[in-house]
């Protein structure tokens, strides 16, 4: 059996092309071959009890691309390895060209599967399910006291880029809204953009967080093109909380964001919704305002 260094060394031999391709490069989007994505943790209750089913619900909708929320802890996808998740995905016409993992701990006890912690067999596992990319989704408040900690944070993300690479795949960071305020006169999302190398570490832009953060990310794409590959599609009710709606439902200004699309270097968007009382209701809702309102509009 080959070592993970072998494979990972192997795989950049055999994804040579994909290192070299358009789609890593910020190659235009197809509207006219869409493919609508799901990030998976708007259902994660029903992945938890009943994965292959929810998958098929899924896919049952008209979502053609699904983005993993688990994997950390375990190295498993939701409770499957590899070949049984694999299967899953493809008895329901579903790919999965990204997923999330967590900066992690290193040392005796961590969690496996992080950046700091088995950071190769996640990489390995990703090659073998087909995903492109892989995205740090979230950093806890341990992890971004101060600007030194975001830097320190960007070290580790170019680390993590480096051996994505070499496997074929893109690196990615998801925001949220705590990276916007400033600490010490500066604003820790451009700290992890200018200390981060930019073809190593992209960023997965949520449209939800930046805009309550007070930004807009059109302005984002055009002081960092072809930075953001991938985009999670999420919207913002009318009410005073500001709170998750489905899309179209609220007032994000989605149609003049997609035509920013190629400028922005956006390969694959996923709808997302953190908390809704029927997240199956919810992304069906959604599904439909974007095959409608944006797809159609936009080919």
């Amino acid at each position: 059996m080959q070592s993970r260094r072998n494979f990972l060394r192997n795989s950049s031999l055999l994804s040579a092309s994909l290192l070299i391709s358009p789609s890593l490069f910020g190659e235009s989007f197809s509207f006219d071959k869409h493919k609508v994505g799901l990030q998976l943790y708007t259902v994660r209750d029903a992945m938890a009890k009943d994965p292959a089913g929810t998958l098929s619900r899924v896919a049952e909708i008209g979502y053609k691309e699904v983005e993993a929320a688990t994997y950390t802890g375990t190295e498993l996808f939701y409770g499957m390895n590899v070949a049984d998740f694999s299967s899953q995905l493809k008895k329901n016409g579903l790919t999965m060209p990204s997923g999330h993992y967590a900066l992690g701990t290193s040392g005796a006890g961590a969690p496996r599967g992080t950046i700091l912690n088995d950071w190769e067999k996640a990489v390995e596992d990703a090659v073998k399910v087909g995903q492109k990319y892989m995205v740090c989704a979230y950093l806890t408040p341990e992890e971004r006291k101060t600007i030194d900690d975001y830097k320190q944070v960007a070290e580790h993300f170019n680390k993590a880029g480096e051996t994505c690479k070499k496997a074929g795949i893109q690196f990615c960071y998801h925001n949220h809204n705590f990276e916007f305020p400033e600490i010490d006169g500066q604003v820790p999302y451009y700290v992890l953009l200018n200390n981060t190398d930019k073809e190593l570490v992209k960023m997965e832009v949520d449209l939800y967080w930046i805009t309550k953060a007070g930004y807009d990310p059109v302005e984002l794409f055009a002081k960092h093109p072809k930075r953001f590959p991938l985009w999670h599609v999420k919207d913002m009710d009318k009410t005073e909380k500001k709170s998750f709606t489905e899309v179209g439902n609220g007032v994000i200004d989605f149609k003049k964001i997609f035509s920013k699309a190629t400028q922005s270097g956006m390969q694959h968007f996923f709808v997302e919704q953190d908390v809704s009382s029927d997240p199956m209701a919810s992304i069906a809702t959604s599904y439909k305002y974007i095959e409608s309102s944006l797809i159609k509009k936009l080919s």
